[in-house]
């Protein structure tokens, strides 16, 4: 069933702007216009004679130095500012991702693909994925230590503990996303239709914020997953 977006007015794209693959549409369409922003504060930052120098007036460079800040420092609380810097580019991505991926709900026309539990469980799977290979990166065979416990009587008790442990980690990261945004834009829809001036506002305005909270969260928990795969305690 075709549903109403502005991509029904897009040649070639409109054949998959139905119920079941609008979401894959959309989020296409963020993937890109993620990269096209990175290029173009690339472009911009480069020619910038003094980057450590902030504009004097509150501009999309200082709202984007702010926010790429927050996450680096975060991450430095986190993880150490070793690790904050190398693993920076693929957390900020994944921020970039899922809040445009959340904020383009508030705008008419457009659905948001973390209305979709498709959407959610892939970047959950992603960042299991990802922790993981950086995990047996890091230390090698070594790395099923982490699901031995601290002492080798206890590994047949543990190992099952452990194994559980992680395999819910995506789907805690793909459930807790799905269910924020989707009660967040319902929320925003159902006072929409019934008062559709001024009332929705406040409620747009509420789901900016949770559309970046939620964003955060998830990358917070990506920090932490990444922190204990390269933990060193249990070798």
């Amino acid at each position: 069933m075709h549903i109403f977006t502005w991509f029904n007015f897009i040649p070639f794209v409109k054949n998959y702007a139905t119920e079941e693959y609008i979401h894959v549409v959309i989020a296409t369409f963020i993937t890109l216009l993620c990269v096209g922003f990175s290029l173009y504060m690339y472009s911009k930052l480069k020619k910038i004679k003094n980057p450590e120098v902030p504009d004097e007036k509150f501009n999309l460079r200082n709202f984007v130095e702010l926010m790429a800040g927050l996450i680096l420092g975060l991450g430095t609380e986190i993880m150490g500012e070793k690790n904050a810097k190398k693993f920076f580019p693929v957390l900020a991505s994944i921020f970039l991702f899922i809040f445009f991926n959340n904020v383009i709900g508030l705008i008419p026309g457009f659905l948001p693909p973390t209305d979709n539990i498709n959407t959610t469980l892939a970047c959950g799977a992603f960042i299991f994925v990802y922790y993981n290979i950086m995990g047996f990166k890091e230390h090698g065979v070594s790395y099923v230590k982490h699901f031995l416990g601290p002492v080798l009587w206890l590994a047949p008790l543990m190992l099952p503990i452990e194994l559980i442990s992680n395999a819910v980690r995506p789907l805690s990261l793909g459930l807790r996303l799905f269910g924020n945004m989707t009660g967040d834009h319902l929320v925003l829809g159902i006072f929409s239709k019934l008062v559709p001036i001024g009332v929705p506002i406040p409620f747009m305005a509420l789901g900016l914020f949770v559309s970046f909270f939620q964003a955060f969260i998830f990358v917070i928990l990506s920090m932490i997953y990444l922190t204990l795969a390269l933990s060193h305690d249990e070798n």
